[in-house]
């Protein structure tokens, strides 16, 4: 179950897994930050019921609200994205709790300039202190385990939101490359695997 608002702040505080959202481009991804929850277990479920309801599954709609129209960058992700989805999703995924969206928009800099667009890409991941990344691509979700590869496998957009995925970065391994593969990213295909996650069904998400 997710905990009760009162408990969320102290846990804003424990649980900063970072990580990013991200589109594919020609040499790799071009994504932005977010703060909270980047962990497969809290992300992946989200995202996948977005995809299927909210977006009706149009990835280029989805990348278009997570990656291109935000300013600066994500604080948290809210159950603002799962609109339209079954009530029996929304149970397992919320236990009826609900929160919005929160972007980081409003960040006080040191210097009291105007924050500025938090962006990720294949280039500067590992030099930002995430720890995953997601990149919506049209077969699916690119998980990549940020500290200990810079590809990952691909989660099929028509998986089940309520299915549980591992937060161990061994069940996320570098994808390799195709026969015909140069040493650019643009050239790798993501395979899609489904051995990362374990088919059961959630009984709640767990923050």
């Amino acid at each position: 179950m997710r905990p009760r608002a009162a408990d969320r702040n102290l846990r804003r505080l424990l649980l900063s897994t970072r990580s990013f959202i991200a589109r594919p481009t020609t040499s790799g991804y071009d994504g932005v930050y977010v703060q909270l929850d980047g962990q497969p277990s809290a992300k992946l479920h989200l995202l996948l019921a977005a995809f299927q309801d909210r977006f009706e599954g149009d990835v280029e709609a989805m990348a278009q609200h997570l990656v291109d129209g935000v300013a600066v960058g994500w604080d948290e992700l809210g159950t603002d994205l799962l609109a339209g989805a079954p009530a029996q999703v929304l149970t397992a995924l919320t236990g009826g709790e609900q929160w919005p969206s929160r972007t980081l928009d409003h960040l006080i800099t040191p210097d009291g300039s105007p924050p500025v667009r938090m962006t990720v890409t294949e280039r500067t991941a590992a030099d930002q202190d995430v720890q995953w990344g997601y990149v919506l691509r049209s077969e699916g979700i690119e998980v990549i385990s940020v500290p200990h590869a810079d590809a990952g496998p691909v989660i099929g957009w028509d998986t089940d939101p309520r299915t549980r995925f591992s937060d161990h970065p061994a069940h996320w391994p570098a994808t390799t490359p195709t026969p015909l593969a140069t040493s650019t990213r643009a050239a790798r295909t993501p395979q899609t695997a489904r051995a990362a996650a374990t088919p059961r069904p959630r009984t709640a998400a767990s923050r």
